[in-house]
């Protein structure tokens, strides 16, 4: 479903004059072109965003393989403990993708401090986040004595609520870590240096992995921990990430330029700025997730089999729309950058390459939906409970034509607003995102469920949310007010 956020842009921000002469500007980013993608007659084009976007595409998917492959562990051990850390994980999730989003929102300062040719901005930028990172991580510690409160909320058997509280308050020590590598991670991707991103992000999830294998099972010494076993594993391959991240920081090629050690002072003015643009995107991606999941809570309502066949279509959807942040990542690390520059039509051409690419690759997936809804429902068929199974089957292929209409839909939503993330056009979308999916998804969906009706209402109710947010963003990209707005301050006069 839907993603980033908007804001205003600031006054004295709308229209930003260089104050230095434009061979000074020349020369500092000719001094660190070695560090940032080089602009050329090319630039904007295929070449270039699949050259940023194919590392990002492939790391969103480590999260998917990691939670995957700790469900796969989880249900050799013990079925319940895999049934349990579903439920623990969205409630994890659903405060700490706020907190995720903003930390990360660095990287759009980066973005645009390495188009204006300012490296020595980049490094405060980071550090501002880092301290969100630290504050918010610690805090997040906070949740540890609301567990069992929070666990009882979803009314599931004690047996279960005592699996999933355990592997809750492992997860909230991996708040800290995570928080962490996503501030350090916007120092390289905000430069375009997404290859070190994957390296770190696959660094950690292979210490996960690992440590998973022994601690759920029991192996090389240890005892078997089961469920507590792969959320300590998580949090250890989260804190190997974070600190690799950080470690690569510090390497003496960005202590120099880039002022990466140098620039560790806390500046109350950039933090505020962090907050205001980036604070409004974590609040969307929030909406979002609580949108979904009081979605997901009110469609289990119709029964078991309508419960199955939503979340298998959720879990199709998931596989084939993650790979597409990526790409949408890579636009807004272009946005940003050309932005920073003051190359507008440059951003807008990125913008339109990236909406290309995320068009056609989910007009493809959205015609397997529809083409062979047997073949991708077969994935998950279980010899456990054929008959169970056989019933969530038959509903499934109605509902992923919905899937399929709102997919093809949802590509305008991710170039979209990945690309006003870019330009600092926070806000907005967080307001439409509340605007519009009460009205036309939750509560709609929330009537047909209380009248008894069937399980593909909802999610026509779902797609047309996403038809209408799609219109949304079309009309505030193509009005071009993104165009004049920056996250980064105004050059001063002795600025070096």
């Amino acid at each position: 479903m839907s993603r980033i956020g908007i804001a205003e842009p600031a006054d004295d921000q709308a229209e930003r004059p260089l104050d230095s002469a434009p061979s000074e500007v020349e020369a500092r980013r000719t001094a660190a072109r070695e560090d940032r993608p080089e602009i050329d007659a090319r630039a904007g084009g295929s070449r270039e965003l699949l050259a940023l976007a194919l590392p990002l595409v492939v790391s969103q998917s480590f999260m998917t393989v990691q939670l995957f492959m700790d469900t796969i562990l989880l249900s050799r051990h013990d079925p319940l403990e895999m049934a349990a850390s579903l439920p623990a994980a969205i409630w994890y999730w659903l405060p700490f993708g706020f907190l995720q989003v903003t930390a990360g929102y660095v990287s759009t300062f980066v973005a645009q401090y390495t188009g204006a040719g300012r490296p020595h901005r980049v490094g405060p930028a980071v550090w501002q986040g880092i301290y969100f990172a630290v504050f918010a991580g610690l805090a997040f510690l906070a949740f540890l004595p609301l567990v069992p409160g929070i666990i009882a909320l979803g009314g599931h058997t004690e047996a279960l609520q005592t699996l999933e509280a355990a592997y809750l308050r492992c997860l909230c020590f991996a708040a800290l870590p995570m928080l962490v590598m996503a501030a350090a991670n916007g120092f390289f991707s905000g430069r375009g240096q997404t290859w070190t991103v994957l390296g770190i992000e696959a660094a950690g999830t292979a210490v996960n992995l690992a440590l998973a294998l022994v601690l759920v099972f029991g192996r090389m010494g240890f005892p078997a921990l089961g469920i507590v076993g792969a959320g300590w594993a998580t949090v250890a391959g989260s804190w190997a990430s974070a600190l690799l991240a950080v470690a690569l920081l510090f390497l003496p090629r960005y202590r120099g330029p880039f002022h990466t050690l140098a620039g560790w002072r806390f500046e109350r003015d950039l933090f505020a700025r962090l907050m205001k643009y980036g604070g409004p995107a974590g609040v969307q991606v929030f909406l979002d997730i609580l949108v979904f999941t009081v979605f997901v809570q009110v469609v289990g309502r119709l029964g078991e089999a309508e419960t199955g066949a939503t979340t298998l279509a959720a879990r199709l959807n998931m596989l084939a729309f993650l790979p597409m942040m990526g790409m949408g990542q890579a636009v807004s690390i272009l946005v940003g950058q050309r932005l920073g520059a003051d190359q507008p039509d440059l951003a807008e051409r990125s913008a339109y390459t990236g909406l290309r690419w995320i068009f056609g690759y989910m007009c493809i997936i959205a015609a397997m939906y529809v083409l062979i809804p047997d073949v991708l429902v077969g994935i998950f068929a279980s010899e456990h409970d054929a008959a169970r199974f056989g019933q969530i089957r038959t509903l499934v292929p109605s509902i992923l034509v919905c899937v399929a209409i709102y997919s093809v839909a949802d590509s305008v939503n991710v170039a979209f607003s990945f690309a006003l993330r870019g330009a600092g056009d926070t806000r907005f979308v967080s307001l439409l995102t509340f605007a519009l999916a009460w009205p036309i998804m939750v509560i709609p969906t929330a009537i047909a469920v209380g009248r008894g009706a069937s399980v593909y209402w909802p999610w026509v109710f779902a797609t047309g949310y996403i038809i209408a947010m799609s219109v949304c963003f079309m009309f505030r990209f193509r009005s071009g007010r993104w165009k004049s707005m920056r996250v980064i301050e105004a050059r001063v006069a002795d600025e070096p």
